[in-house]
């Protein structure tokens, strides 16, 4: 005996559950040559634009870059250890309210 389920926000799921969104796929005409052979042609083409070739250019700069700035982290615990690190207890509550009012809407 199957079992209804609901969905979100009540909405029940359609009983017929091999309905899926239709594609909108846009198709070229066959060439001339397709049409007198019977087998689709074999000469595609990809073109990428300047912009993808700059985003793949910027995304390999970025993955070379180290996850941590090194120099930082041992300049704050350099500072710790000899007593010389500030912590400004205002701006830390500050952003530690932001942060739960961010949470809290």
């Amino acid at each position: 005996m199957p079992i209804e389920i609901n969905g979100q926000n009540n909405n029940p799921v359609p009983a017929d559950r091999n309905t899926r969104p239709e594609n909108n796929v846009g198709r070229s005409e066959p060439s001339v040559d397709q049409n007198s052979s019977g087998r689709p042609s074999t000469a595609d083409t990809v073109s990428i634009t300047e912009t993808s070739a700059q985003l793949r250019s910027i995304e390999s700069n970025l993955a070379s870059l180290p996850v941590v700035d090194t120099q930082r982290v041992e300049a704050i615990k350099l500072a710790i250890a000899d007593g010389s690190y500030q912590v400004d207890a205002e701006s830390v509550a500050d952003k530690l309210i932001n942060f739960e009012q961010i949470l809290d809407s």
